[in-house]
């Protein structure tokens, strides 16, 4: 049963993607292969995603060329903090 928007104990979707990979170089954030990077997922929180990018991160200790980055993907989906994007709806 889905609960409704207006309830109290109703947390907003903050989405969140976590993903890395071996970088060229330790001052940039350009990836050696594109085609290897690991995309870890998408949270729904940032607490979940620390804690995926925090376990990404200590499996690939041993290689000082891995980076694992968390972006805020609620921050692009809504760059002014306000209402959610709407997609446009084609009108006949």
């Amino acid at each position: 049963m889905q609960r409704p928007a207006s309830s109290p104990d109703s947390q907003p979707q903050l989405l969140h993607l976590v993903f890395g990979g071996e970088l060229k170089s330790l001052d940039g954030h350009e990836f050696r292969n594109l085609g290897s990077v690991d995309v870890v997922g998408i949270y729904p929180d940032y607490q979940s995603a620390y804690a995926a990018w925090k376990g990404a991160a200590q499996r690939s200790v041993d290689n000082a060329m891995m980076r694992y980055f968390i972006v805020h993907l609620h921050r692009l989906l809504e760059p002014n903090g306000s209402s959610p994007v709407r997609q446009a709806t084609p009108t006949s």
